[in-house]
């Protein structure tokens, strides 16, 4: 359904997930309309606030948790964790451009597949495979399509059972949330590269659970260079 959300600090209309209200729930936190060790209102008041569901607002907490910068306090609520003394990487993570984002993707997503052979488990390949059908059944949604991209990766990642390739995944994650890239993921996401991004997700997806490193790997390769030549044709339009 589509809804009232804001981005940008203005109101638009689109179908919010999860990492849009992380999004901006993550610059009002580096903005400083919250502080350190603030309690964030109610989750039915933020709820309220960006006119989403309250499963949509608790994927989103979750998501801002295990990037440091909530803590949620069991019969108290929510607190902020993030400090100024981080507003370095922050910095870094705002500046960074679509492009930018799959060089650095391009720098650790294909070994990351080779190190989900060694590490992954059954688990974890069930859950990719939920998000590849949840993928394929996005085709006309960009919006869903997007959510389950953005956790299809993180999937990824998490099978390496490295919490600092985690860490840096999600700091990587962050740039999704700007709107930057939400523009261009308008932009880029039509039927056919949806398609096209759904069919290299399995082939990664299929060489992991085969045990195949490097067809893992080359296929990642495969599919951020389809990524990059996308982007690189929205900027030059």
């Amino acid at each position: 359904m589509d809804q009232i959300w804001i981005t940008g600090g203005r109101l638009g209309v689109g179908k919010v997930g999860a990492a849009d209200i992380a999004g901006i729930i993550r610059r009002e936190i580096t903005g400083g309309t919250y502080q350190l060790n603030e309690r964030l209102p109610s989750s039915r008041q933020l709820a309220e606030k960006y006119n989403v569901a309250r499963n949509t607002l608790r994927e989103a907490l979750l998501q801002l948790e295990r990037e440091g910068m909530l803590v949620t306090r069991a019969g108290s609520g929510t607190y902020v964790t993030f400090e100024t003394s981080q507003s370095g990487a922050v910095d870094a993570i705002r500046g960074a451009s679509p492009l930018e984002l799959i060089d650095a993707r391009f720098a650790l997503e294909p070994h990351i597949c080779r190190l989900c052979v060694l590490h992954g488990r059954r688990e974890d390949f069930d859950n990719l495979a939920r998000l590849c059908d949840i993928m394929e059944s996005s085709i006309d949604d960009p919006a869903a399509f997007a959510e389950a991209d953005t956790a299809f990766h993180k999937g990824l990642s998490l099978a390496t059972r490295n919490n600092l390739l985690i860490w840096i995944i999600d700091q990587i994650t962050g740039v999704r949330a700007l709107d930057e890239w939400t523009r261009m993921r308008h932009v880029t996401l039509d039927r056919n590269i949806i398609a096209k991004y759904n069919a290299q997700h399995r082939q990664i997806l299929n060489a992991i659970r085969s045990r195949e490193p490097e067809r893992a790997a080359n296929h990642m390769k495969d599919h951020l260079e389809t990524a990059r030549l996308s982007l690189t044709r929205a900027v030059e339009t």
